[in-house]
């Protein structure tokens, strides 16, 4: 299993110093999060934020957690995906879902799709254009939402390609088979905010290993929070997962958590 956090907040210049106490204090990865206008806390653009770590760090893998993509061009998003995974030679994942409406760059700007069987369609037609697109050779794409005409983009991503990882609503078909497209995914139960258990990971890792159709490592990504002063009390809680299936964990402390908590937790280091 690996090791990720999320600056949940903080400066841009607090970003940074996260950012490498991650990296100096042994997690995985390091995260920011997709928003435009989410209260009043400060909120940045995350592709500056990514770009900007890239050049903090040089060993933990980047994203963002989530993209809403349905309301991001797609080919926008391809040049600036290709521009962090070099900055940060290939350390880039691309974490993606629908959005949350309470975000008021959804609920209250026009016109902006709100409607989820649209944005779900959007979702789609983007992961698809990204994909051609990171190929770096000319292609044509033909969607309900999105048209394409012969274009390339160059540079090719420095691994060859971007990792994507979905959330996912277990046990949802249609949402689960998006993810298991791709290269990762971050599970949830349909319709509840309730944590997932070791068991319902197995099940998860079963139903995506019958259908995938790709050898290629697949992960899957859960968040939540573990007590840093308690470290046997963290394992206990991380490890049923990880043997369950569970490649990622990500210490996720939303909230009411201030910037000390995050740097106190980073320095007391992953629940490995």
């Amino acid at each position: 299993m690996k090791y990720g956090f999320i600056a949940t907040q903080g400066t841009m210049s607090d970003i940074l110093e996260l950012s490498r106490m991650v990296e100096a204090h042994g997690w995985d990865g390091f995260f920011t999060w997709d928003g435009i206008s989410i209260g009043p806390s400060p909120t940045f653009d995350p592709w500056v934020v990514l770009g900007a770590v890239a050049t903090q760090t040089e060993r933990v893998t980047l994203g963002a957690i989530v993209h809403p993509l349905s309301r991001r061009r797609p080919w926008k998003v391809a040049r600036e995906a290709l521009t962090v995974d070099h900055l940060s030679n290939g350390r880039l994942v691309i974490p993606v879902a629908l959005g949350a409406l309470d975000d008021g760059g959804f609920s209250r700007v026009h016109p902006e799709v709100t409607d989820r069987r649209e944005r779900a369609e959007r979702l789609d037609e983007t992961l698809e254009i990204l994909k051609l697109a990171w190929k770096g050779e000319p292609f044509s794409y033909n969607g309900t939402h999105y048209q394409v005409e012969d274009l390339v983009f160059q540079p090719r991503p420095v691994n060859g390609d971007i990792p994507i990882w979905v959330v996912g609503a277990w046990p949802s078909e249609r949402s689960m088979r998006r993810a298991a497209r791709y290269e990762g995914v971050l599970p949830s139960i349909a319709g509840s905010f309730e944590q997932l258990s070791p068991e319902q990971i197995s099940e998860i890792a079963a139903w995506i290993a019958e259908r995938r159709q790709s050898a290629a490592p697949f992960e899957i990504v859960m968040e939540g929070t573990t007590p840093g002063d308690d470290a046997e009390a963290a394992r206990a809680q991380v490890q049923p997962l990880a043997e369950a299936g569970a490649t990622w964990w990500i210490e996720s402390m939303w909230g009411d958590s201030t910037l000390d908590d995050l740097k106190r937790r980073i320095e007391q280091g992953p629940p490995r």
